[in-house]
């Protein structure tokens, strides 16, 4: 069934000071079906996390349109969740507390709040942590609870805007691999944003390749491994004909741009 769909959308920004008007994103088109696992890859600069904030509508476009299950996107609500790259947790708050913020703002009783947050805290595998407080925690069980708390206010579509970006190689594999695990269970709709093209491949059912700014979509690419995947699908000839095949249209994007000095798209290398 389908769930999210955008529809040629386009978002402009306007500089205030001399009015130029410069298009972020063009004529964008792609739909989700409902608990699908969608990634999405392009240059620097092309409107990956633009997308997501127009999704959590924090940004309104210039134009399209914004569905979902076929209602209108207008404003923000808990049927979407976004989580960030860097964590954005409550340093005064400890786990359980911070799990529980959503919750809390959405006027859920005291008693409903803390059991909803106790289950997700324990879904990511930090139970023994909940009282503990951020700066207690590794980079990447912050990451967790920024995960648990998305998943608390239980959201129809969970947004990811590079999540991992901040961890390290070893760290970051192990991530993907429990965001898998957590998506297993309830097979919530995940819409991630990422500049590892093995990352996109390894967790998606669907890769979204975005061109250079202007960003448009320019292929959507379908990952037929079979589920559960681990660590070990990276080396077989089908991942790795899907990882040259993404890195070929993202090197033609960054090259016939002229930005690839900055690109942060990881390149091809040896596994």
């Amino acid at each position: 069934m389908t769930q999210l769909v955008l529809d040629r959308v386009q978002l402009a920004y306007e500089n205030e000071s001399t009015g130029a008007s410069f298009l972020a994103l063009s004529n964008v088109a792609f739909t989700i079906d409902r608990g699908e696992f969608v990634t999405i890859v392009g240059p620097s600069g092309c409107g990956k996390s633009t997308l997501l904030m127009l999704i959590a509508a924090l940004l309104k476009p210039t134009s399209g349109d914004l569905r979902l299950n076929g209602a209108p996107i207008t404003k923000p609500g808990s049927d979407r969740a976004l989580v960030f790259q860097d964590f954005a947790l409550l340093p005064w708050r400890t786990v359980i507390a911070n799990v529980e913020l959503g919750l809390e703002l959405k006027g859920v009783a005291r008693k409903a709040r803390r059991e909803t947050a106790r289950r997700y805290v324990s879904m990511v595998g930090l139970k023994a942590f909940e009282n503990a407080y951020p700066h207690q925690l590794s980079g990447g069980m912050r990451q967790r609870v920024g995960i648990a708390r998305a998943l608390g206010v239980e959201p129809e579509v969970l947004l990811m805007d590079e999540p991992f970006g901040a961890l390290d190689a070893q760290i970051r594999q192990v991530m993907a691999s429990e965001l898998l695990r957590i998506w297993e269970r309830d097979r919530k709709t995940i819409l991630f944003v990422t500049h590892d093209i093995d990352e996109a491949i390894y967790l998606a059912d669907r890769v979204i390749v975005m061109s250079a700014s202007p960003g448009r979509i320019i292929e959507e690419i379908a990952i037929d491994l079979p589920r559960p995947r681990d660590l070990s699908v990276r080396n077989t000839p089908r991942f790795v004909a899907w990882r040259e095949r993404i890195w070929n249209l993202l090197e033609a994007q960054i090259r016939g741009s002229g930005s690839w000095e900055q690109s942060d798209v990881e390149p091809v290398v040896a596994r």
